[in-house]
């Protein structure tokens, strides 16, 4: 019982399924995440601007606490992590909490600039159903997260890798529509190595095949893919006006929780609002923050979707 917490930021962090006794688990680590929270983790909800540990959620776990103690070991070493895992001292605390939160912050740009660079590479060299991204300066310990990024913008299977002096490490990301790890499979002769499952995957290959390996990969992408709509779907649980949206309600949602990996949390979709106010917010304008109408007022954020700021319909 004293690691449940650690069991609960694990099975969040590494996206493990929250479904039977992974989620019974995840749910008692996280009320004792709530209640008696080891020091390390509590002062990097500090440095994380975490406002009140006491109703952390999953997804806290996975969006804010997850990242930073991942960023040790993707760009220096993970014992950073583990040092700030074991600390007892605040005084000891804090200091190693606040160098992971810098340590992220030095990850998100460098993810940033990696994905401007590979979204150039494809954009010059574009493959129609496969984004293929591979260069010396790429960092190992972030290409796993700049193919995420490519998948999403693209909605297309990538892989992204870091060229050295004989071999290429790259990850892989992919779509429903298609298995990457079988793609894998089919070419394995040209690999060193290789593993993963359906939308994610890794592999090693000798530079020599890297031409053949991307024109094979191409090739398999186009036969599978070539026939269908490549579009992203939204998921929605329930339409419900606005004006149902009650606070009650958010009593019967929070029964749900943990939410997660193959556990969704609810959605629900609302047509027909009013927008009487909209302007991009975050870096660079990527966020779009709005408030909309429906006989009554909510004000929203529509991550990643700050381009719409200045040409949005007035009915959404």
């Amino acid at each position: 019982e004293d690691w449940l917490d650690l069991v609960a930021v694990g099975t969040v962090a590494d996206l493990v399924p929250l479904q039977d006794e992974n989620r019974a688990m995840v749910r008692a680590g996280l009320r004792q995440l709530r209640v008696h929270p080891r020091q390390g983790l509590a002062s990097l909800a500090g440095a994380a601007r975490m406002e009140n540990i006491s109703v952390l959620t999953s997804r806290d776990i996975g969006f804010m606490i997850g990242p930073r103690l991942n960023a040790a070991g993707r760009l220096e070493s993970a014992l950073a992590a583990y040092n700030l895992l074991m600390a007892q001292d605040p005084a000891e605390a804090g200091p190693l909490a606040l160098k992971l939160d810098d340590t992220n912050r030095e990850r998100q740009k460098m993810t940033h600039d990696m994905q401007l660079q590979a979204a150039a590479m494809a954009e010059g060299e574009c493959c129609e159903h496969l984004v293929f991204a591979v260069n010396p300066d790429f960092n190992m310990g972030v290409v796993g997260l700049v193919a995420a990024k490519l998948t999403e913008s693209y909605y297309r299977p990538a892989v992204v890798g870091a060229i050295g002096e004989e071999e290429t490490r790259a990850s892989c990301r992919s779509i429903p529509e298609f298995h990457i790890t079988q793609a894998l499979d089919e070419v394995a002769p040209l690999l060193v190595r290789h593993g993963g499952h359906a939308m994610a995957a890794g592999f090693t290959v000798r530079n020599e095949n890297l031409p053949e390996l991307r024109r094979r990969l191409e090739e398999i992408a186009a036969r599978q893919l070539s026939d269908q709509v490549l579009r992203p779907q939204l998921r929605a649980d329930l339409e419900i006006s606005l004006r149902d949206l009650k606070p009650e309600i958010l009593k019967d949602i929070d029964q749900l929780e943990p939410t997660g990996q193959t556990n969704p949390e609810v959605h629900f979709v609302s047509r027909g609002l009013r927008v009487t106010r909209s302007r991009a917010i975050g870096a660079e304008g990527a966020h779009l923050r709005l408030t909309v109408w429906d006989g009554v007022t909510f004000d929203a954020v529509a991550f990643r979707q700050g381009h719409w700021a200045d040409h949005l319909p007035p009915l959404v």
